[in-house]
């Protein structure tokens, strides 16, 4: 997708839900695993540290006490860490993030700063004096990236294992959280976090072993069909339960007489009701809506789709409580089971 296409489905999604150099954005990037992304000498809050991204590298000198977070869920990952960003960008979308469960303890009574929503306000950010601003899951062109490296350093969008620096993928939540663990000096607490949150999705897959060998299918309908693949944290978050990718559809978009391709074992449909899906005959008489397979998501105003929006370590151990029920009455074959809505 184009950015303008991207933050409209970012928006349509209750996304809070992806570059910067310091002085400059000439240097070149290359593509690799979450380790390759970030550099720095051993050891939680070891200095100076090197985060490679899509627009280049970003060298953080010393320990950050000003954080601003300029993308749609980053705030939610500097929490995690135990620290409170002095900016925010304002999630897209009509979610009331403010009051989202997952996060809500960790947030200062006056909330925090906006520093915009659908584009950024670079005076108020300015304004915060920050040390360090995080824009690793942000769509930062090059011109916003370039103003934002004159305030602060600047961390843009993470390239994904094994993508190309010019990618329209977004990087996971483990490279996003390894990659942000280190810029703030807390890269045991990141790791410790990512084990915890992965033991999250263990045990759920552990607790459902039918879930293993089926094929899920995951729609974001936005004026159109959209299937999320491992590539979108939205789509790979359904893959982590053990679950296989529907790798039939196109996640460019599908027409109204291809969803037969999302008659998978399981589907996902997030931004219809069931009512509203069926509203095409082609989908109405899929054998997965047909026989209770499908879960539906019908609005992104509910906790569960602003918790997978954002992806997080905050709000995945929430999302993964809220889901599985659904999901698991979708995948035990008996069409008396109905999943619900999320």
């Amino acid at each position: 997708m184009h950015r303008r296409s991207v933050l409209a489905a970012l928006a349509a999604s209750g996304a809070l839900t992806t570059l910067a150099a310091c002085g400059g954005g000439d240097d070149s990037t290359t593509p690799g695993s979450a380790s390759s992304q970030t550099t720095s000498s051993a050891g939680d809050g070891a200095f100076p540290v090197t985060i490679q991204h899509k627009l280049g590298s970003t060298t953080i000198e010393a320990a950050p006490t000003k954080v601003v977070t300029v993308g749609y869920n980053e705030e939610d990952f500097v929490l995690a860490l135990g620290v409170i960003p002095v900016g925010a960008r304002t999630p897209l979308g009509s979610y009331d993030a403010s009051k989202r469960p997952w996060a809500v303890d960790l947030l200062p009574a006056g909330g925090i700063t906006s520093v915009g929503q659908a584009e950024l306000n670079f005076e108020t950010i300015a304004s915060l004096e920050p040390d360090l601003i995080i824009g690793a899951y942000a769509y930062l062109e090059q011109a916003d990236y370039d103003k934002l490296s004159q305030i602060a350093p600047t961390i843009g969008d993470l390239v994904p294992a094994g993508q190309a620096a010019n990618s329209t993928a977004a990087a996971s939540w483990q490279e996003e959280l390894a990659a942000i663990g280190k810029a703030l000096g807390k890269a045991d607490e990141a790791s410790s976090l990512t084990d915890e949150v992965e033991g999250h999705f263990q045990t759920a897959a552990d607790a459902h072993p039918e879930f293993t060998g089926k094929t899920v299918s995951v729609l974001l309908f936005n004026e159109g069909y959209y299937p999320l693949d491992s590539t979108d944290p939205r789509g790979n978050f359904f893959l982590q339960f053990g679950f296989d990718e529907n790798t039939a559809v196109d996640p460019k978009g599908l027409s109204e007489e291809q969803v037969g391709l999302l008659d998978t074992d399981v589907l996902v449909v997030l931004g219809r009701s069931a009512a509203e899906f069926a509203s095409n005959p082609a989908a109405a008489a899929l054998a997965v809506v047909t026989q209770g397979r499908t879960v539906y998501v019908p609005t992104f105003d509910s906790d569960f789709a602003g918790a997978l929006g954002s992806s997080s370590p905050l709000s995945l151990p929430y999302a993964i409580e809220q889901a599985v029920p659904a999901l698991a009455a979708a995948a035990d074959g008996d069409p008396g089971t109905v999943p619900g809505t999320l």
